[in-house]
């Protein structure tokens, strides 16, 4: 599989001289990588560094959605990766996926969060859990350049998923939603979003239902781009759900299995969160490594100083501690692990960057240079996807559960 797609990045001029030689540095982690999951993680790693870091600042200061990057990155077949292969996907692992989210991270923040959302909350959810009616209208498109959103938060239902507002009431051989659904990523570009609402708002948790929703279904709109302090090629917008009608045919699963359907669905995106993490931490590192090589203070290069090599090395710790934890998490999905690696990532992340802009001083608080960028990009990780206090509590609950303490 990998192979194949590999073909298809020499087809698109994605190979380079050197490659190997960049895919064999420690950082990779390649011992318990698979040939196919090494072969993934160097295509990311060569699109990444041809097409994505030489634009991922330009992006980001414009607010450009990344639709080229994007198209690239479908003909590759990473739009649709863990999909099956009878539905236009490859067909790879979750740890697959979870290295080429790294690699696409470090050179554009944005690109790798657009892509793992795809993946992970929309198109998995739809080839793990629909039907073969579902999976033709709302799969097939998305393995080959439409783009998938999934809509669970609200004004006023963020962490506290139960207290959702969005209402699916039955008629005949429809149902009807109505409500507003808050911070949906790519919705503004999207086509489909997978839409969580309650069948009945007295059961709680145990009344929410799945919906797979056309974004141009009629009763449908889409907010304003919401301006945000990273990840600024993505986008993010609130979702108007007006009487809209849509056949009973495209509810996931039954009524009342759409909270364990979302729970689901969050171990696989934490996954996703924690990777993107990982890739902006390495950039980060990697930034301030460049600088600190070639920038003198005192008559020494940078890294001949205590206080900057301490730094440097209590950096490459935390990236490398937040690597093995989501590694670990893609190759054993469970909710305490996925949450272990968010929260480490997340946080990790945050610490990286704010070392790399001190490192660099006055230059690390420019736009001309990548460490503003990536200290603001760093800081969202521990919030979308499950806010880092959540992680922590998950943790605790499932530790505590594992020796009988609950």
């Amino acid at each position: 599989m990998a192979s194949g797609a590999l073909l298809k990045s020499t087809r698109l001029g994605l190979s380079w001289p050197g490659a190997k030689v960049v895919a064999s540095q420690c950082r990779t982690f390649t011992s318990q990588l698979t040939e196919q999951q090494k072969s993934i993680q160097e295509l990311a790693r060569n699109f990444t560094n041809e097409h994505l870091k030489p634009i991922a600042s330009r992006l980001d200061l414009q607010g450009r959605y990344p639709f080229e990057q994007l198209k690239q990155l479908t003909s590759l077949g990473l739009m649709g990766a863990n999909v099956d292969e009878e539905y236009g996907g490859l067909g790879l692992d979750y740890l697959s996926l979870t290295v080429a989210i790294e690699e696409l991270s470090r050179g554009c923040a944005s690109t790798g969060m657009i892509l793992s959302i795809h993946n992970f909350l929309y198109a998995n959810l739809v080839n793990e859990r629909g039907t073969p009616e579902q999976k033709e209208k709302f799969l097939c498109d998305f393995t080959k350049g439409s783009i998938g959103c999934f809509a669970l938060s609200e004004p006023d239902a963020g962490s506290d998923v139960a207290n959702i507002k969005t209402i699916a009431k039955s008629d005949g051989d429809h149902w009807i939603l109505s409500g507003k659904k808050s911070w949906v990523t790519s919705a503004i570009e999207g086509s489909a979003t997978v839409v969580f609402a309650t069948v009945n708002p007295e059961l709680r948790h145990k009344g929410i239902a799945c919906f797979l929703v056309p974004l141009d279904a009629e009763g449908v709109f889409r907010g304003k781009k919401e301006p945000l302090m990273g990840v600024r090629a993505a986008t993010a917008c609130d979702i108007t759900l007006d009487e809209v009608r849509i056949p009973k045919s495209y509810m996931v699963g039954e009524p009342g299995e759409g909270f364990r359907i979302a729970m689901e669905q969050l171990d696989q995106g934490r996954i996703g969160i924690a990777a993107h993490a990982v890739g902006i931490a390495q950039a980060a590192l990697d930034t301030a490594m460049e600088y600190a090589k070639e920038r003198e203070a005192f008559g020494k290069i940078l890294t001949r100083l205590p206080s900057v090599k301490d730094r440097l090395t209590d950096m490459c710790i935390l990236v490398e501690t937040a690597r093995l934890l989501t590694y670990r998490a893609a190759t054993h999905v469970c909710t305490k692990n996925s949450a272990m690696a968010k929260y480490v990532a997340g946080r990790n992340a945050a610490a990286v960057a704010d070392h790399c802009v001190q490192i660099m001083g006055g230059r690390g608080l420019s736009t001309n240079y990548n460490a503003e960028r990536h200290f603001r990009d760093a800081r969202g990780t521990q919030i979308y996807g499950g806010v880092t206090d959540i992680q922590k509590r998950l943790v605790g609950h499932y530790l505590l559960k594992e020796h009988g303490a609950l």
